[in-house]
């Protein structure tokens, strides 16, 4: 269970940052920036919170709640597009995004803990890397819930307006229903062209011009809330 003992080895004010959707075929990647003040949090909600992974949907909802009505608790959410990721990779995509949620938090903290082994540059303060950082430390676990949860809202959002991919169940992940979709029906605007297997379509006369468009589509700039 995630701890505050990496917390408790820095100094100042301490953001934990971590991003959900690096893999999925569709939507952005997803940031989130959380500050825990940790002797104001509530023990129930300390030992509640865990790495996103390990939790069901109703566990991280029930957290996602729980830690934005929290007085102890800072969120921020950031995003990187479809665009941005084809344009500039996922891996600088995800870093985009973790400075637009840094960037969103309203204050700057003295070091930000980020899950993984690569730090994102031009965050504004010192960085600490943390290999499963979302098992280890609380402020990183917290910010695992609250970029998964809203990137999933986010997914399910838009699959009416693209039914054929089953989005409200996969939310963008790449499952044999979602390619098998994808096969039958080509890309959306919301796919990641960049990824396998996009570029096929990209190239191919046939399925070029059945790309999904649909300007009904939800804005996913207008759905980053901090």
């Amino acid at each position: 269970m995630p701890t505050f003992r990496i917390e408790r080895q820095c100094q100042g004010v301490i953001a934990g940052i971590d991003e959900a959707g690096r893999g999925p075929l569709a939507g952005p990647v997803t940031a989130a920036a959380v500050i825990v003040r940790d002797l104001a949090l509530p023990r129930k909600l300390a030992r509640m919170i865990d790495d996103s992974k390990k939790l069901t949907v109703e566990e991280r909802e029930d957290i996602f709640a729980r830690l934005h009505d929290c007085a102890a608790v800072s969120i921020s959410i950031g995003m990187a597009t479809v665009d941005e990721i084809d344009r500039i990779n996922i891996l600088q995509a995800t870093f985009l995004a973790m400075q637009r949620a840094l960037a969103g938090l309203g204050c700057v903290p003295d070091i930000a803990l980020v899950d993984g082994n690569q730090p994102p540059k031009q965050l504004g303060c010192a960085v600490r890397t943390v290999i499963g950082g979302d098992a280890l430390s609380l402020s990183i676990a917290a910010a695992s819930i609250v970029a998964k949860v809203t990137r999933d809202r986010l997914m399910r959002e838009l699959a009416p307006s693209c039914p054929h991919y089953g989005w409200e169940r996969n939310v963008g992940y790449g499952t044999p229903e979602h390619r098998a979709a994808i096969d039958q029906y080509g890309p959306s605007q919301h796919h990641r062209m960049s990824f396998m297997p996009m570029p096929l379509f990209a190239v191919s006369a046939e399925y070029r011009d059945r790309v999904v468009h649909d300007s009904d589509s939800p804005d996913i700039v207008d759905n980053i809330s901090n």
